[in-house]
This record gives C-alpha cells, structure tokens and sequence, in this order.
C-alpha cells in the first residue's frame, strides 16, 4: 500500500505548480484569482498559504522574481530596456525603472553601466580553476523527478533531495541506465536574498513518472547550451560562474536565452576527493542578435 500523502506534502506539490507556472510565465499578466485556481486552494486561504510557504506575499514573490530576471538580462544581454520590460511583464519601461530602483536602489540604467565598469576589472581564473573551454551543444528536452530547495546555495541539504529523488525511482520501479544528477540554480546570490535563493535537485528518468509529495516531475526544456567541464571543488563554484559571465560571455558571441543555468554532477561527492569533482555546467545561450 502506498503511504498517504501529508498536509505538508500536498502543500508542497501544489507550490510547485504555481512557482513553476510563475517561472514560466513572467512575460504574461499573472492573476492571483488565476494562480489560486491553478493552486486548487480555496481563494479564502489562498494567499495565507503561500506567504507561509514562500516567506513573502505571492505578489511580492511575482514582482521580486521579475525584478530579478530583469536585472540578470540588463548584466548579461545586450537587449534594450524596452525590451527587457516586456519580457518580464511590465506594460512600460518607466514602471520596470520604478520598481527596479525602488527594489535595487538603483535605475535599470545605472545597474547597467555600473555593472560593466565591474567587468573590466575581473580577474582571469581559468587556469586556477580547471575549466575546459566550453563546447557547444544542442539538448533534447529531458524528462526528471526534482525536488525544490530554498537558501543559502553552501547550506542546503543536498542529500536528502537526492535521497528523496532516489526513494521515489525504487518506489515507482523508474530504474535504468543513464540517470543523470542535475542542479538548476534559479537565482543569482548577488541579487536575491541568502533565504529566498531557489534550487531544484533534479534525476533524469527515462520512464513515466507521478508526482509524490515534496517531488515533483517535469520536462526540462531544450535547446542551445555551452557546456562547460570543471574539476574541483563545490566550493568553487561561485568563482567558475564569475569567470564564465564576466570573462567568456562578454567575449563570446552568444547571449542568454531566458532559460535557468543547469549543472551535472558526474561522480557522488561522498565518494570522491574534493579537488577531483566533476561537474558540467549548462549556460543557455543564443546567437548574438
């Protein structure tokens, strides 16, 4: 018999929904009467679940996000800001700039120019971090199990999402080769708060799959990527994606696309020396328009 799902777990897949439905939705008018239904909370408690659940109002949340990825295309595109205001659902630029500086500090302008004087005074690590240069390859869409994290990246509890993703393949029989360990960092710790930092833990699977509690299924998108290999240690991680954004993209011919970074843990951290860990590191990228 299969073990009933708790209040928390229910809770959890039903977050899921609306934050991934928000995610993939931020160049749209977003409703709350909308993510309510999507939810299947009633309307009464709706909004008082998800600001236990996410820490913040669901408005909040929306606009926090969106800020976010605007400030992510304004450091590393070259789009206009009028550009970058659509993308992420505001109906003019002046209202992005408002609540940008109203969020930031600072104007989406001044964002801009200050964050490319930064750029000239990077530091170059390829050497002191051993990575490969990057190879560019084209993904099919990839089918997982995930489960989703919040916090601090260095304090997160990694092994019991793998755990948990690794219990749910037993339980539902979903074994076979070619499983793949794969992190999807959302946010950028230098623009979201420590706490509000989200992470998926995902497994490719390669079988059908349903949902159980805290994990959830997905597809992971397709298209183009620039694959980085880095050996070394988690520790460091921070400091390849620095050379990456800072060094190789503004010096690539390639622009983000509005998709999340993705990482593939090729060997188990528990079992391997630090200074030998594998990891590919997925950048999404586009042709410079």
């Amino acid at each position: 018999m299969h073990k009933k799902t708790s209040n928390k777990e229910f809770y959890i897949e039903r977050l899921n929904i609306v934050t991934e439905y928000i995610q993939t939705h931020l160049d749209a008018k977003i409703t709350l009467n909308e993510l309510s239904k999507l939810s299947h909370f009633s309307a009464y408690h709706f909004h008082k679940i998800m600001k236990a659940m996410l820490k913040e109002p669901i408005g909040a949340y929306i606009v926090r996000v969106r800020l976010e990825q605007a400030a992510q295309q304004l450091q590393y595109t070259g789009k206009a800001i009028e550009q970058i205001a659509y993308s992420v659902g505001y109906e003019t630029p002046s209202s992005l700039s408002k609540q940008f500086k109203n969020h930031f500090g600072i104007s989406p302008t001044e964002y801009r120019n200050g964050k490319i004087a930064t750029h000239k005074q990077t530091i170059r690590m390829e050497t002191k971090l051993n990575i490969k240069k990057p190879k560019m390859v084209q993904l099919e869409p990839k089918n997982v199990l995930y489960c989703k994290l919040q916090g601090p990246y260095q304090e997160l509890d990694y092994a019991t999402a793998w755990e948990q993703l690794w219990g749910e393949v037993k339980n539902q029989k979903l074994f076979t080769a070619g499983i793949e360990h794969i992190g999807i960092s959302y946010d950028d710790p230098n623009l979201t708060e420590q706490e509000k930092i989200r992470y998926d833990a995902c497994l490719v699977i390669h079988k059908p799959a349903k949902p159980k509690g805290s994990v959830g299924v997905k597809t992971l998108n397709a298209g183009m990527f620039a694959m980085f290999h880095y050996t070394g240690s988690y520790k460091n991680l921070s400091q390849v994606y620095d050379f990456i954004f800072n060094e190789w993209l503004l010096n690539s011919p390639y622009q983000l696309r509005d998709e999340p970074l993705r990482e593939r843990y090729r060997n188990n951290p528990q079992r391997t020396e630090e200074s030998k860990l594998k990891t590919e590191i997925y950048i999404p990228i586009q042709p410079l328009s």
